[in-house]
């Protein structure tokens, strides 16, 4: 029996989107002291099919995507469900709350979300401390970590390299690779920092600062770019050297959603998947660099597109909302 399906996710859908994400997200921070408890729950053990990219070695190929633990409260607990990795974040340099609520809405019919959260985090010193803890605690997850981090709401555009630099600096010794995030729609101008110039500007001053000892560093693009515009930020992180790139974040196409359901904010889910499919197919025709896919991977049929499209990982967050641990069982066999 499909105890999420049956029980649980009732329960997280009577209640208000955010509510029932914070629910889930204290339950398993409490449930991350008990692994194995997380295990029983998840049902049986998937299988390993290791796979090793920008020299990480994967134990599988799906990953939690950031913007479930923003803060980095739960690692163990999704180790044990089954992800192959996760992404914590997005993360900056300050402390924000993030946009007025309400700000995350579902669109059950679609398996679809919108939100607006706008980077809702601790900030990088409350992070980073709790990382130090979880690690000299011996319980630092088995499987790789990435670090999301993303502008700091306060801090102009102009100043963006410096403020990613501040979030770089403090979290580099932990996990196993970061992400410059500059396509969420949710911080006003940060998709400016998508062109090349202002790329190029965060990308040389976190290199600069971290010298031979480099850890690898991915840039997560925006479905809504352009082919020309996608082509050049490949072209940029090839000459940068960038370990590869996550295609794709939310969209701000809402075409397909009812305008009873629309709300402001970035689309994910079913309804964000053949835009997500189209950036990978351009990506991976230009380069070689290693893909994360994440937006609208929800059944074997989707996760099979990807890999056959070139993508090297796959990162899902609807629909495990949607779906509950069985999405993993679902994806891997």
């Amino acid at each position: 029996m499909d105890l999420y399906a049956t029980l649980l996710r009732p329960l997280f859908f009577s209640l208000d989107a955010e509510e029932a994400h914070d629910l889930v997200m204290n339950a398993l921070a409490m449930g991350s002291e008990f692994p194995s408890l997380i295990r029983m729950v998840a049902g049986e053990r998937l299988p390993l099919q290791p796979s090793t990219v920008a020299g990480i070695t994967f134990p599988n190929r799906i990953g939690l995507a950031a913007g479930m633990d923003k803060n980095g409260i739960a690692l163990p607990a999704w180790e044990a469900l089954g992800f192959g990795f996760i992404e914590i974040g997005t993360i900056t340099a300050l402390p924000q709350s993030g946009n007025p609520k309400p700000r995350l809405f579902r669109i059950p019919e679609q398996q679809a979300l919108i939100n607006r959260l706008g980077f809702n985090n601790e900030g990088v010193e409350a992070v980073a401390t709790r990382l130090e803890g979880l690690s000299l605690s011996g319980r630092w997850p088995g499987i790789p970590v990435g670090l999301n981090i993303g502008k700091s709401r306060a801090t102009p555009l102009e100043k963006a390299p410096e403020d990613y630099l501040l979030s770089y600096k403090r979290l580099h010794q932990h996990g196993d690779y970061c992400v410059i995030n500059v396509s969420s729609p949710n911080t006003p101008g940060l998709r400016d920092l998508q062109s090349t110039e202002a790329l190029k500007r965060i990308i040389t001053t976190l290199r600069d600062w971290e010298g031979t000892a480099r850890r690898p560093l991915f840039v997560k693009v925006a479905p809504d770019l352009s082919p020309e515009d996608l082509i050049a930020i490949v072209q940029l992180a090839e000459k940068e050297k960038i370990a590869g790139l996550i295609a794709t974040n939310t969209t701000l196409d809402h075409s397909s959603v009812p305008a009873t359901s629309d709300q402001k904010g970035g689309l994910s889910g079913n309804p964000l998947r053949l835009r997500s499919l189209r950036a990978l197919k351009i990506i991976r025709k230009e380069t070689r660099l290693p893909v994360i896919s994440c937006g609208g991977v929800s059944d074997a049929s989707s996760a099979m597109e990807r890999v056959a499209a070139g993508a090297d990982l796959l990162q899902i967050y609807t629909s495990f909302i949607y779906q509950g641990p069985a999405i993993l069982r679902k994806l891997l066999r």
